[in-house]
């Protein structure tokens, strides 16, 4: 990780890390990922849908997914990929790729850009996610947010960084001191009302609450200490897998919405500093908003 640390005048070193393991790899197809994502921003050519006109992919989504694809490809050949753009919109669509990808060894899931909408409408908060799950265990979790060259990294039973820095969840014990980080994905039959009746019942609970549009950057503020606490419904494993990795590692828990333990299947999640979970969990079941 030293090749992370900032140098004395402040000024980032560049993301090239000379080994060849899972996390440098990770790092390396983020890094050239969001360089590219971050030099097209503004000049999206194609424009298209896929389960709602909410539901934006671009020429960008898909360029960058082959390109980490490419990068992993060539240290990994036998290894399975899972990326966003390869896989068709709709929860069945979702769970059929797990299956269908379940009894390999290695998995590498990614969301080439997380935030696409953001990105889209030039609002900066959006992030190349990369996580490498092995034997169905999430070891490897790389979020990249190009705009602030923000490179957040954990590696299973080592802890999590941004920028060498160890990364820790934040101390509030209450919700009445505490910032929540909440999402609205594009389906409006069902996660959008679920999330509504969540925010509903919580404001009144907590110091504020923000929603970014950005799954695995909330995810990896939640992890950094910036941000108490984050839950959404209707979520796919490439929007939070490594992000789950980062709580996990800084000291946080992740759970869905009724309070079971976290798998690469769960679409339903909340992640806290630990100290609030049972209270944003009751806040949940008291809305009737935990998915199930």
């Amino acid at each position: 990780m030293s090749s992370l640390n900032p140098n004395s005048s402040n000024e980032r070193e560049p993301y090239v890390v000379s080994s060849k393991g899972y996390t440098a790899v990770a790092i390396n197809a983020a890094a050239k990922a969001g360089e590219y994502i971050k030099s097209r921003q503004g000049t999206v050519k194609e424009l298209g849908t896929k389960s709602s006109a909410r539901d934006l992919v671009t020429e960008v989504d898909k360029g960058a997914e082959q390109m980490i694809r490419r990068l992993v490809m060539t240290h990994y050949p036998d290894h399975a990929f899972l990326g966003e753009e390869g896989v068709e919109p709709g929860a069945n669509a979702v769970t059929a790729a797990l299956e269908e990808l379940k009894d390999n060894e290695y998995l590498w899931i990614v969301d080439p850009v997380d935030g696409t909408t953001n990105f889209v409408h030039g609002f900066p908060f959006y992030a190349v996610s990369i996580a490498l799950a092995v034997r169905g265990e999430l070891t490897v979790g790389v979020i990249y947010d190009p705009v602030r060259d923000e490179m957040f990294v954990a590696e299973k039973g080592k802890g999590a960084y941004v920028h060498g820095v160890k990364t820790a969840v934040s101390s509030e014990a209450t919700l009445d001191d505490s910032l929540i980080a909440i999402g609205f994905p594009p389906d409006r039959q069902f996660a959008q009302p679920t999330n509504l009746a969540a925010f509903q019942n919580i404001l009144p609970k907590v110091r504020g609450v923000r929603a970014g549009g950005s799954a695995a950057l909330h995810l990896a503020y939640v992890a950094a200490g910036r941000v108490s606490a984050y839950y959404e419904a209707g979520l796919s494993p490439w929007d939070c897998a490594a992000g789950v990795l980062l709580v996990k590692e800084s000291g946080g828990v992740v759970t869905d919405m009724r309070g079971e333990p976290y798998h690469i299947g769960t679409r339903h999640i909340v992640a806290s500093n630990g100290h609030i979970h049972e209270d944003v969990l009751a806040s949940l079941k008291e809305a009737g908003a935990t998915g199930f």
